[in-house]
């Protein structure tokens, strides 16, 4: 493997899915802080230019003679592992192809991993895993219960991740549950760029845009006082600093362990909105339509623990904010 010869003193870090939108900011944020990376990806939803530091080895998890090739050259200290399928809709009408690339993709990884001596994961999970819970804002000791095959291929990781470090004393891991990760890089260098997005503000600056004539709410009758859905978001380059942080508790010898990422307070769908047309200066047309399959009223997180536990401190905590800089990278497309 040519251009992998690295400098002994340097952490080095495999980034599965490091070509997808948090995965290439975690890429920008590891190489500004020195690490050596490598990005591991399909490209079925990433892209090249979005690799911002280190090597890109274009292959898939299911190969597993390729990604045993690439572990065994670079040899990585460490994985973090992002490459998944997230559409929660989708996953839903497909199943399997959410297992086949969550789970058993993951299970290849982890299986090459012991192989050649890997011992520390982040894995990036979802507050999907968490269903629809009694308590808000929601800690990571409530209950798993997920209401869709996107949420229930995450908690399967999870439960392999608990048992392989149950098993192997020297294996640890740590799994970050994100909530509404939403923003962009503020130098306009990377952002979200899917083909097909689902996410809100993604949607909405593409209708301030005029590429979408209209932007559906997906549900106006939930128990909330404005009767739209409830999500903590979460600045992109914060999620990224979470790793940072994960990645550093590993190193120096952490326990294994599962943290939330998220604010700690939420907004409506029809805030996001409002917010959205005034950055934008778009009076943008909104349609109100049906609930989606698969979707929560509200889900907000209890974030102490991770601030507490690795001493994260978000930077970005501001919606408007959030919404400007994926508004920047969205008129530069």
């Amino acid at each position: 493997m040519a251009g992998l010869e690295k400098k002994k003193e340097q952490v080095r870090i495999l980034v599965t899915g490091g070509a997808g939108y948090i995965g290439s900011h975690v890429v920008k944020a590891l190489g500004e802080k020195g690490y050596d990376v490598l990005t591991y990806d399909n490209l079925s939803s990433g892209n090249r230019w979005a690799v911002l530091h280190g090597d890109l080895i274009v292959t898939d998890l299911a190969d597993k003679n390729a990604l045993k090739k690439a572990i065994h050259d670079y040899k990585p200290d460490a994985v973090m592992h992002f490459a998944a399928h997230i559409i929660v809709p989708e996953s839903v009408r497909e199943p399997l192809k959410y297992y086949q690339n969550n789970t058993v993709n993951t299970l290849n990884l982890l299986d090459v991993m012991r192989d050649e001596g890997v011992k520390r994961v982040i894995f990036s999970s979802t507050a999907a895993v968490y269903g629809l819970p009694e308590e808000m804002p929601v800690s990571e000791n409530a209950l798993l219960l997920p209401i869709n095959p996107y949420g229930t291929s995450k908690m399967m990781t999870e439960r392999i991740l608990k048992d392989l470090s149950s098993a192997y004393d020297d294996f640890r891991y740590v799994s970050l549950r994100y909530f509404n990760v939403a923003g962009a890089d503020a130098q306009g260098r990377i952002g979200q760029a899917y083909k097909k997005s689902t996410h809100l503000i993604t949607r909405a600056l593409k209708t301030a845009k005029g590429e979408f004539e209209k932007l559906q709410i997906f549900g106006t009758d939930y128990p909330t006082p404005d009767g739209t859905g409830i999500r903590d978001y979460i600045h992109v380059d914060d999620i990224a600093d979470a790793h940072l942080s994960a990645l550093e508790y590993l190193i120096q010898g952490g326990e294994s362990d599962v943290f939330n990422c998220g604010y700690g307070h939420g907004y409506s769908v029809k805030e996001v909105v409002e917010t959205a047309k005034r950055v934008t200066g778009v009076d943008f047309p909104v349609e109100d339509t049906g609930r989606r399959e698969g979707d929560t009223p509200i889900l907000i997180a209890d974030s102490s623990k991770i601030r507490r536990q690795l001493n994260w401190k978000p930077k970005y905590d501001d919606l408007e904010y959030i919404i400007k800089t994926a508004w920047e990278w969205e008129k530069r497309k």
